[in-house]
């Protein structure tokens, strides 16, 4: 966030050591050109419309991945300005071809435990896996992506149905598959969000609760489930 400076004095006093280039990226506040909100689709999903904070951070991301494509950037570490990084194990991320190991999405962080598999072990270094995440983890405070992660999220993103964490997560939908890293590498600052938790204190409207939704929300469940058996046998 532009005009969060203690966040951000923070950021950079951490990584003055840091041995890969990096630099600040301005949050976007509203709705960047090629998104669409969908405003009967988040009701539906969420309940309620989402708040600014969720509207910027969405918009934020896209534009990070819209710059990448742009620029042709093979690859990129994102990380929002809360946490707390290993930037030793970062140079060696960095120095990854993610591509050449098929990866083009990497998470750093996940907020919920959920569903994995371990899919390479010792994944440069010993003792850290990559894992494949089925369901829910949250969060978007880190993650490796490469060129065509972005445009892959560009397409499954460009309108907006729910807050962008949870259209990351959706492995079973769009197609992207949802690895992490474990142990991560990265940790979230016990700082207040940046976003607000007005979300969390939010009724459900009654969009959420009518029948049709609740079919959408069994066969969501169902897709999840059928995926969990997918990944299991290795697929």
């Amino acid at each position: 966030m532009t005009d969060d400076h203690r966040r951000r004095n923070a950021f950079s006093t951490r990584a003055r050591d840091a041995k890969v280039p990096w630099r600040f990226f301005d949050a976007r506040t509203e709705l960047v050109d090629g998104l669409i909100y969908d405003e009967q689709a988040v009701e539906r999903n969420k309940g309620r419309q989402l708040t600014k904070g969720e509207r910027g951070c969405y918009s934020s991301h896209f534009a990070v991945w819209q710059e990448m494509v742009r620029n042709g950037t093979r690859q990129c570490i994102v990380l929002e300005d809360d946490v707390i990084v290993d930037w030793a194990f970062l140079e060696q991320l960095c120095a990854t071809d993610l591509e050449t190991h098929s990866i083009p999405y990497l998470r750093l962080y996940a907020k919920v435990p959920t569903f994995n598999r371990v899919v390479r072990r010792n994944f440069l270094q010993h003792s850290r896996s990559v894992v494949e995440l089925v369901g829910h983890p949250y969060g978007t405070q880190g993650y490796a992506i490469t060129l065509e992660g972005a445009r892959r999220f560009l397409e499954a993103c460009a309108t907006v149905r729910r807050p962008i964490d949870d259209q990351m997560d959706r492995s079973w939908d769009h197609g992207v598959r949802n690895y992490a890293l474990f142990p991560a590498p990265i940790v979230e600052e016990f700082v207040p969000s940046g976003i607000g938790t007005e979300r969390f204190s939010a009724g459900r409207g009654a969009a959420y609760h009518a029948p049709r939704q609740r079919l959408a929300r069994w066969i969501d469940r169902q897709r999840i489930r059928a995926k969990k058996l997918s990944v299991l046998s290795g697929n």
